[in-house]
């Protein structure tokens, strides 16, 4: 196995020193190939540009269970990235999530897509070595997901005024900490967001997450101040949400590619729409996985009859994760659940969140029999004690089979 390994890891610096890591690459979309992804575990081919291609492509074998780190667009796109790969490469860890459009409307990496480039998209790109930065992740059997937020998207409101939240009392509406959102009632702002997953999966990313996929979170005086334009007479936020997350799984569906959706954690708990257009079984009709955020400082005091859930990593979490795994036996659809973990700690709350914390969530899910899991620290920054020793799941291109030391 560590044979295994070092030849794996003497082969992905070869191949991203060989492809230019740092090239500025400008390539046509006529160029990108989509991926195609096999259902049911069967192994996956990731197509890359033909400049770069190998005689036989590396192939995938998507894991049975995913276990994954966010990674912002910033730490993609800048040296941070080798020791994130160094760290999958040393841990259990197999997949990144990766910020394509995060909320800032910013992109990852320059796009063709039109409305990227009528917004200005484009001019705060965090990569132009994306295609190179892929390869790597492929040669080290990183399973790449692309995270596009949809409805927080601040530069596509101010760009595109007439796709965004007014305010009752003219000009731009925005949330309590100033941030300008877009109309979710608006099918132009889905469209624009299945663009740019279909891009992502033409350029290598092996499946597409969706986020903030709601209405904003406000208090209802404040909510009251807003107003959507294409809302129509007697429909509903949650009527809203459940037509436009069945809009990108079927603008999706000829790429194959797993389509997924971060939800509010309460989701499953909650018996209406949280105020924000969410409900459980509309999600899990659609999703290959649902991927509730049970981030224990999230939840109210009292949650769970803790007064302080944030200091109950484990019960909060088995807790909240038995409540969805409940929801989804009676749900049509029982979408896979992956929860996002806690890997942070919010504001000068205590305890702070060290690798013990950060295992007990790990081990509440698989109490429960989930072995997929995602970690959240908005920095990706994360402690390599949390984790377990080397990765599991995946084979690439023969040179490394699944399996612990």
């Amino acid at each position: 196995m560590r044979l295994a390994r070092t030849c794996l890891l003497l082969f992905g610096a070869a191949l991203a020193t060989s492809r230019g890591l740092f090239a500025q690459e400008t390539v046509p979309d006529s160029a990108l190939r989509p991926a195609a992804i096999a259902a049911d575990q069967l192994p996956t081919r990731l197509r890359i540009d033909p400049r770069y291609a190998q005689p036989e492509p590396l192939l995938f074998t998507t894991a049975r269970s995913v276990k994954a780190l966010y990674v912002n667009a910033w730490a993609f796109g800048s040296n941070k990235l080798w020791h994130l790969v160094h760290l999958a490469d040393s841990t259990e860890i197999n997949a990144f999530v990766i910020d394509v459009k995060d909320d800032t409307g910013c992109l990852l990496y320059p796009s063709a897509v039109q409305t990227a480039q009528e917004i200005g998209a484009n001019d705060c790109v965090r990569t132009r070595s994306i295609r190179a930065r892929l390869d790597t992740l492929l040669a080290h059997g990183i399973y790449p997901i692309a995270r596009i937020v949809v409805a927080k998207d601040p530069r596509l409101a101010e760009r595109k005024p007439e796709w965004s939240v007014r305010s009752r009392d003219g000009g731009q509406w925005r949330d309590r900490i100033n941030i300008a959102w877009v109309d979710a009632y608006n099918d132009s702002v889905w469209i624009y967001a299945s663009q740019l997953a279909a891009e992502a999966v033409r350029l290598g990313f092996a499946e597409v997450q969706f986020d903030y996929v709601r209405f904003p979170d406000e208090p209802r005086e404040r909510l009251a101040t807003a107003i959507f334009p294409a809302h129509r007479p007697g429909q509903s936020q949650r009527e809203a949400v459940r037509r436009h997350i069945a809009l990108l799984k079927n603008r999706l569906r000829p790429f194959g590619v797993p389509v997924t959706f971060d939800i509010f954690g309460l989701t499953a708990s909650a018996t209406d729409d949280l105020g924000i257009g969410q409900v459980w079984e509309d999600f899990t009709r659609v999703a290959d996985v649902v991927l509730p955020m049970v981030y224990p400082s999230h939840y109210y005091r009292g949650a769970f009859g803790f007064q302080h859930p944030n200091a109950e990593p484990y019960r909060v979490v088995y807790n909240a994760l038995k409540e969805a795994i409940t929801r989804n036996r009676a749900s049509p659809g029982r979408a896979e659940i992956r929860p996002f973990l806690q890997a942070f700690t919010l504001g000068r709350r205590l305890p702070r969140y060290t690798p013990f914390e950060i295992r007990e969530e790990i081990r509440a899910a698989e109490t429960l029999g989930i072995e997929s899991w995602v970690l959240w620290n908005p920095r990706s920054v994360y402690p390599r004690d949390a984790l377990r020793p080397y990765k599991t799941g995946f084979r690439v291109a023969g040179v490394l089979s699944g399996g612990g030391e």
